[in-house]
């Protein structure tokens, strides 16, 4: 099903509040033919295995689309992107002071998985904070098939914290930075144990299983009505990917972010912890860095003008919801390219030759 819903455009986005630095709003006849564009090139194989694309400019949506079998009621998989959702989780936990701080360190909450193996005293001193910003000093690197860590090892064990808590602390050969010597001080390894053991963190500190936490703190606020959780073979809900939500939703969870964890004059998510989330704390590479469990980048149409700074939710497939501060967009793409090596450039390249252009279209 697709719906090119332009909202009786000019009329509707005229009133938004872009900065003057920031490309004009999209005009109705200039997005809406790059917005079929796309949809003629999804449905012709270019974009493959792609399932939906929503595209909303301060929550009204100008674009809607639904390819390969999937419709507004699909429950997308979207892997990692579940950890975001993770990270606002922690906020919350923090807001009711069911967590005392991102600095509590980790230990303390499993006294029942002592003794450790590869004890060393470094590891009493890993933090919420720590995994937030996949920086811990665990070997763990979902990005190295060799490192001990790699998630894949993880899911063929039974307890998955132990397996975290387990790992040897990791070296820096001379070719990689230490942390000191990195940006913000902590040097990035990308780790789903970590968030996997976030997880059952929030579920010994609120007390309760991470499902009705999410659903009694974020999802019933936000009208978000299902959710299709996965879970660790020990029962805890698996925050560190495979959560279920519809495109809408997954929306709704961006636009929340955009407009500083308030909904309908309502504060869901403090302010200050969206703040703190969408600000770089650990860098990845020369073009990207990190928040906490949020993505920052910038990506430039690829009609011209200047880039468009972003902070993004990502997930195996290539399945990413963008949030456009300056454009007060969000953009959802979701796909099953689950064993697609080029997964993640397909989807960033969907944006940049066709989304960002009919957002920052002129007549």
């Amino acid at each position: 099903m697709l719906h090119i819903l332009l909202l009786a455009l000019l009329e509707s986005l005229s009133v938004l509040a872009v900065p003057t630095a920031t490309p004009a709003p999209a005009t109705a006849s200039a997005s809406a033919s790059r917005f079929a564009a796309m949809d003629t090139a999804i449905r012709s194989g270019e974009f493959k295995k792609t399932t939906s694309v929503l595209v909303q400019v301060d929550g009204k949506t100008l674009f809607e689309g639904y390819y390969n079998g999937a419709d507004a009621a699909t429950l997308h998989n979207t892997r990692s992107a579940t950890k975001t959702i993770t990270g606002m989780l922690v906020g919350l936990a923090l807001d009711r002071e069911l967590l005392p701080s991102v600095t509590a360190p980790v230990l303390p909450y499993f006294r029942d998985r002592e003794p450790l193996a590869n004890p060393d005293p470094r590891k009493a001193k890993i933090t919420v904070e720590d995994f937030l910003t996949m920086s811990s000093l665990l070997e763990c690197d979902d990005w190295n098939e060799f490192s001990r860590g790699n998630e894949e090892r993880m899911y063929v064990v039974e307890d998955w914290v132990k397996f975290t808590l387990d790992l040897p602390i990791k070296g820096f050969p001379g070719w990689t930075a230490k942390p000191a010597d990195s940006p913000y001080g902590r040097s990035f390894s990308y780790c789903t144990a970590g968030v996997a053991t976030l997880g059952a963190v929030l579920e010994r500190a609120t007390k309760r299983p991470v499902p009705d936490f999410a659903r009694e703190t974020l999802f019933a606020p936000l009208g978000i009505e299902k959710a299709q959780w996965q879970f660790t073979p020990l029962g805890t809900a698996m925050t560190g990917g495979g959560l279920g939500l519809t495109s809408r939703d997954l929306a709704t969870l961006a636009q929340l972010y955009l407009d500083g964890g308030r909904r309908g004059g309502k504060t869901i998510v403090p302010e200050a912890w969206v703040r703190e989330s969408i600000r770089p704390h650990a860098r990845i590479d020369e073009e990207t860095e990190y928040g906490y469990l949020w993505w920052l980048k910038a990506f430039a149409p690829a009609s011209g003008g200047p880039p468009q700074r972003a902070f993004f939710m990502t997930g195996t497939g290539g399945n990413k919801v963008f949030a456009f501060p300056d454009l007060r967009a969000v953009v959802v793409v979701t796909t099953v390219n689950y064993r697609e090596k080029d997964a993640h450039p397909l989807t960033e390249r969907l944006l940049t030759e066709h989304v960002l252009p009919a957002l920052t279209a002129r007549p």
